[in-house]
């Protein structure tokens, strides 16, 4: 896998440090796959959560909120609603994803553990994804 630089948001890490959430470790572990997996994305707070996207368009978003023994990542388009491509918006065999819409679909993760073990699928479906997505 070729390494990216990270970026990291000023604004972001002081959310996180601010964030009680049981799992703080695995939230950091997740947005450090994120923006090592390609080094155009960039990170903001939207909707009380880290955010990802490419020039302003939005990719991929956190979900750290209640129920607190859960992270999500939410793949999508940005927050305006687009046709809807026939297909889903990329043909990956992942377990990991659930789709919501063709051009929306959220990942789950309980534990560090399932984190670690899934990490080269998700880095590979952040990819697929950030591709297929475009750029807005």
């Amino acid at each position: 896998m070729e390494k990216h630089p990270i970026h990291l948001n000023s604004e972001v890490t002081e959310f996180l440090d601010k964030l009680r959430h049981p799992l703080k470790q695995e939230i950091e572990l997740l947005r450090n796959y994120i923006l090592s997996s390609n080094s155009h994305l960039r990170e903001n707070i939207k909707w009380n959560a880290p955010n990802y996207h490419i020039d302003g368009g939005d990719r991929i978003t956190m979900r750290v909120q209640p129920p607190k023994e859960q992270v999500q990542l939410i793949f999508h388009r940005g927050a305006k609603k687009q046709a809807q491509p026939e297909k889903k918006l990329i043909c990956s065999g992942s377990k990991m994803l659930t789709w919501k819409e063709n051009d929306r679909a959220i990942v789950t993760f309980k534990s560090q553990l399932a984190i670690e073990d899934g990490k080269a699928e998700l880095i590979a479906v952040i990819k697929d994804w950030i591709n297929a997505a475009g750029k807005p």
